[in-house]
């Protein structure tokens, strides 16, 4: 089946880049949620860190400081080095 990703960002010619290698396994991972700090997405968060966890997964939770922005240099890096995968959500 093939799909059609669109960038939300609005670039005339958006970057292409591969998908990330999916985890071998769920149980042991560490993985990241990223809240991006619109309404109720810690509610939608919640529900994912329950069901990882049952799966055996080490969750590990961050927020953004806003959704108006990308998130902080900082952040992506303490993510991109202490997690397997990483989630990011929202709910409106």
């Amino acid at each position: 089946m093939s799909r059609t990703y669109l960038d939300p960002t609005s670039e005339l010619s958006p970057a292409s880049r591969p998908r990330a290698p999916r985890l071998a396994a769920i149980d042991g991972a560490v993985i990241g949620l990223l809240d991006i700090a619109k309404a109720r997405g810690d509610v939608f968060l919640d529900r994912i860190e329950s069901e990882l966890t049952a799966r055996g997964a080490t969750v590990e939770r961050y927020r953004k400081p806003t959704f108006t922005k990308p998130a902080p240099i900082d952040l992506r890096h303490e993510i991109a080095t202490r997690c397997d995968a990483v989630i990011e959500a929202l709910a409106d």
